[in-house]
């Protein structure tokens, strides 16, 4: 997608909906987590408008974050408790923080949003560098399965369609390179708005390698926080990694 910037998928806009927005798994993410910090320090990337950060730190668990957007902190920054936690504005590739912890944690395909392999090998070996030695990393991602099922790699979706207002999806998928280039199309009366979103996924069976470039293994999978076992039809994995 010319002049894309992994930004400009988080801005205002976004973070205003974001702030609100609930997946409806939050509680089961939580008790999943929670238990991995041990009392510890957690560090999530991609900390985003807090919904999981929040309710973690509510357990007690020292929570810090890093995110790209200065749009999805500030909205973080006004939820009660959010001012409490320590926020580096970054790339979090670059794990740019001086602590270690017992957690680290990226979620809801975040780790895709770096854009290349390099950059998500990196991400593992700065979190390697932070993590304890009996600390774990946490990856939640969608399986890619369902990319190569699409006619001639693309897609149009209706998301919502409104009396005065339709939501649409549309997709390319380039296999060669494992990226997917999409936006979110709101067509109202106000006019157009156009949120972009740019992806390069990875399948499970990579980030175990990248896992183990970075000294790290994998520890267990599962298809969901409520530790469904993973299997070839599962559309999703919470993967933990560890020493």
């Amino acid at each position: 997608m010319k002049g894309y910037e992994p930004v400009m998928s988080f801005g205002e806009e976004v973070a205003r909906g974001d702030a609100h927005e609930v997946r409806g798994d939050e509680r089961e993410a939580v008790a999943f987590l929670e238990p991995l910090a041990r009392s510890g320090k957690a560090l999530e990337l991609a900390i985003g408008t807090g919904r999981i950060a929040l309710p973690l730190a509510v357990r007690g668990i020292q929570v810090d974050g890093i995110d790209l957007s200065p749009a999805m902190v500030e909205r973080l920054r006004a939820k009660p408790g959010g001012d409490r936690l320590h926020v580096t504005i970054g790339d979090f590739a670059d794990v740019p923080v001086e602590d270690s912890y017992r957690l680290v944690f990226v979620l809801w395909n975040s780790l895709f949003n770096l854009l290349t392999q390099a950059e998500q090998v990196r991400c593992f070996e700065n979190v390697a560098l932070h993590l304890t030695d009996d600390g774990s990393f946490v990856v939640e991602a969608y399986v890619p399965t369902y990319l190569y099922r699409l006619r001639d790699d693309q897609n149009v979706g209706a998301e919502a369609i409104e009396v005065d207002s339709v939501r649409l999806d549309v997709l390319r998928h380039d296999p060669a390179t494992q990226r997917i280039e999409e936006s979110h199309v709101s067509l109202s009366r106000e006019g157009v708005r156009l949120v972009p979103v740019v992806q390069r996924y990875a399948w499970p069976s990579e980030l175990d390698l990248m896992a183990r470039t970075a000294g790290l293994r994998l520890k267990e999978r599962w298809a969901d926080w409520e530790r469904r076992p993973f299997d070839s039809g599962s559309n999703a994995h919470v993967s933990v990694f560890g020493r």
